[in-house]
């Protein structure tokens, strides 16, 4: 084993590694939003077609997120996140070649059923690779990811619709995905010890570190799973989660863009800028899991960092709808993604908690109901728009879930192992 990498830990590497697969993954999901006005102007799409565009790819991705976290803790990360990586790069591409709207929400919907293994497999090779006292921050980084790549991707983004296209624009970030996936599964493993470059002072630390996996696994039963209250509270809260910040994927640059009357550059730019605090929420909040784990308070690291969470979001959120100025309501709406994203490094680290072995299955189903909060997210904003005549009954109810969230953390355990088998 080589000894150099106890100076840069192979494991940090592999957290890069999944680092740039989030920033992959939000540059692909943020493209159909910026390309907003030239795909319904082409497509001739109402604002509520529109809306069924950018959720049908929420309602794929949901309903493939624990068969993607199943078939995660069964093949491991290597195979599942090669083939799924592959898969939505593949149909982000083919989104550039539809013309109409029916064949634009299957392309979308096959997109979000792609899309749904990248979070439970890369939560599979945490529970791999990485101990438990650092996987609060992991979260966090990886998480962070998502919210810069989403930042970089609305200007450069709109930069090269001009240049090349929308049509061409997905052929292109069609191509990055794919590149990623065949370097992953020619660096990664699923066991560390089965990498060249891990130490053997680094494989102790791992090993030292991480749960104990049972040798002989035994199936998961869905009937205990969907049983547990406790699956059910972190559903629930993610759901509250995901409905705050999948408003930011879809409907925020529009939405800016509109209201405030600013043309293609001003909004990419403020609407870039929740996404800057999110990863700020999810760096503070994975820091914070793992300063209160260190004091051997477990469950209160979870805890105490998710309700803090929620409480900003909704404070950000009610303020954003007094806000006459465009500055204002884009410093509230990032207080309110900052708070969101602090709610999932607790969260996913609660998953492994409670899942163990089975962490990929339990973390895919929380994400499920997390991505059902980003479906009904997409298809709210224009339906109450359109009903109320106004934008604020939307807000108020994104702001009534993250308070209702609160008093769910209080009810969650993360000490204790939900059992999953007959």
């Amino acid at each position: 084993m080589n000894k150099r990498s106890t100076f840069f830990p192979v494991r940090y590497r592999m957290v890069f590694s999944t680092f740039i697969l989030s920033m992959i993954v939000l540059f692909d999901r943020i493209l159909i939003s910026v390309a907003k006005d030239p795909v319904a102007t082409d497509l001739s799409l109402s604002d509520k077609e529109m809306g069924w565009v950018l959720s049908i790819f929420a309602l794929g991705y949901a309903l493939f997120q624990t068969p993607s976290g199943y078939l995660a803790d069964k093949h491991g990360a290597r195979k599942v996140l090669t083939v799924v990586v592959s898969i939505w790069s593949v149909f982000t591409a083919l989104t550039g070649a539809v013309y109409n709207f029916f064949a634009l929400l299957v392309v979308r919907f096959l997109f979000g059923v792609g899309e749904a293994g990248a979070f439970p497999g890369m939560a599979r090779a945490i529970f791999k690779w990485v101990p438990v006292k650092e996987r609060g921050l992991v979260h966090g980084i990886n998480f962070s990811g998502g919210r810069i790549g989403a930042a970089i991707a609305l200007p450069v983004v709109a930069w090269l619709i001009n240049l090349v296209g929308w049509r061409m624009s997905f052929v292109i970030l069609g191509g990055i995905g794919v590149l990623w996936a065949l370097v992953w599964f020619w660096w990664y493993r699923d066991n560390p010890k089965n990498h060249k470059s891990v130490s053997a002072m680094e494989l102790k630390i791992i090993e030292e570190g991480i749960q104990e996996e049972a040798k002989d696994k035994e199936p998961i039963s869905f009937k205990k799973m969907f049983g547990s209250r406790t699956m059910w509270l972190l559903m629930i809260q993610y759901f509250c989660s995901n409905f705050t910040f999948f408003f930011c994927l879809t409907w925020l640059f529009p939405y800016l863009k509109t209201k405030y009357n600013l043309d293609v550059v001003e909004a990419g730019f403020y609407a870039s800028a929740p996404f800057i605090f999110g990863a700020l929420g999810n760096w503070f909040s994975g820091w914070l899991v793992d300063f209160i784990y260190k004091k051997n308070k477990w469950g209160l690291s979870r805890k105490l960092t998710a309700i803090i969470g929620f409480t900003l979001a909704t404070i950000g959120i009610v303020a954003s709808v007094y806000m006459n100025e465009v500055t204002g309501a884009v410093i509230f709406i990032s207080l309110a993604v900052f708070g969101a994203d602090m709610t999932l490094s607790p969260s996913w680290s609660t998953c492994l908690d409670v899942g163990k072995e089975h962490s990929g299955t339990v973390s895919g189903t929380m994400n499920m109901a997390g991505n059902l909060g980003s479906f009904f997210t997409a298809l709210a904003f224009p339906y109450m728009m359109a009903l109320a005549g106004s934008h604020t009954p939307f807000f108020f109810l994104a702001a009534a879930l993250n308070l209702i969230a609160i008093p769910i953390w209080l009810s969650i355990k993360p000490e204790k192992a939900l059992q999953l088998t007959e």
